[in-house]
């Protein structure tokens, strides 16, 4: 682990599944690579340290905090590294801008940062309370405090439910509009007693926070996280020369399914039925699967960062 600092506040590196992604993405020493989710630039400096000259990194991160924090953690690298805020999912356009149009591999971590989550101000966090944010950039026009107000109880189900898969998502939503009638929710900790009040006792004695759930949800709706990932991975798998790698990590459920789905389909060859004598559909396989089942943290990396309990690896290759 190393520290950042970045107006007083520590960023904090902790680099999940650290080894396993350099290994996964079997890094040339004169190839070009993109950290599609620089954030503090943990993952990025061991790619940068394994490049030699020829060798050049794209770190890429939407989040104007992360940017400057990579920029002073990946400083011993100035010389091969090319700093970006811009969305992972916008990979095809920053490579377009810089004169790339072929790369070697490329590394993406989705989901929330331990810096934003350990940021109060950002809002991302339902253990203090602070205004309703949760957003990555914030050139975002839509903010937490917008969803929580002005969505409309049925739109809010849908969300608590789908992107959080809480059971009681219809509860916490309606509990939610009966609340901002009054008045508006303003912040984390009024939205944390409302998921509360609306949740049966039973489900408050569990083993996460009883908000885990219903926050990840809006973070997702906020940040458009899911809807970027498929895009992201053709993007990326079209920029990809023969034998470069694509891996990513995720930190839940629906992520890790759109991830591996995305792989799958990628890795998928001729369709035509069995019986046809041969191939009319054309379809051919873009890449090969490396991981047949996801890479998850050590136990001794389990030990040293909780956090990365929930992470999973996913490696392709291009062919």
């Amino acid at each position: 682990m190393s520290e950042m600092e970045k107006g007083g506040i520590v960023f904090n590196h902790r680099s999940v599944l650290l080894d396993e992604c350099i290994e996964g993405l079997a890094i040339k020493p004169n190839g070009i690579y993109v950290d599609g989710t620089a954030g503090g630039g943990g993952h990025s400096y061991h790619i940068a340290a394994a490049l030699g000259e020829g060798g050049r990194l794209i770190a890429i991160d939407r989040d104007a905090a992360a940017i400057e924090a990579a920029g002073k953690r990946l400083a011993p690298f100035a010389d091969r590294v090319t700093l970006v805020r811009r969305n992972f999912s916008e990979v095809s356009e920053v490579c377009a801008e810089l004169g790339i149009d072929k790369i070697d591999g490329i590394l993406m971590d989705l989901g929330v940062s331990s810096y934003q989550l350990d940021t109060p101000e950002r809002g991302f966090s339902y253990n203090a309370d602070a205004p309703l944010d949760m957003r990555m950039d914030d050139r975002n026009p839509l903010d937490a405090y917008a969803v929580v107000n002005s969505y409309s109880e049925e739109k809010l189900r849908e969300i608590i439910y789908g992107y959080g898969e809480e059971r009681f998502g219809g509860r916490i939503a309606a509990e939610i509009v009966k609340a901002r009638a009054a008045k508006p929710i303003e912040t984390t900790g009024e939205l944390v007693d409302i998921i509360k009040r609306a949740m049966p006792s039973v489900a408050k004695q569990g083993g996460h926070h009883p908000a885990k759930r219903t926050f990840q949800a809006i973070r997702i709706e906020v940040n458009g996280e899911l809807d970027a990932i498929t895009p992201a991975i053709k993007s990326a798998t079209e920029l990809l020369r023969s034998g470069g790698r694509i891996a990513i990590i995720t930190f839940h459920s629906l992520e890790d399914r759109i991830v591996k789905q995305s792989f799958a389909s990628l890795a998928e060859g001729c369709t035509c039925p069995k019986h046809f004598p041969v191939c009319v559909c054309g379809n051919k396989a873009k890449v090969k699967i490396i991981t047949r089942k996801p890479v998850l943290p050590s136990e001794a990396e389990l030990s040293e960062n909780p956090r990365s309990r929930s992470a999973k690896l996913r490696v392709a290759e291009k062919i």
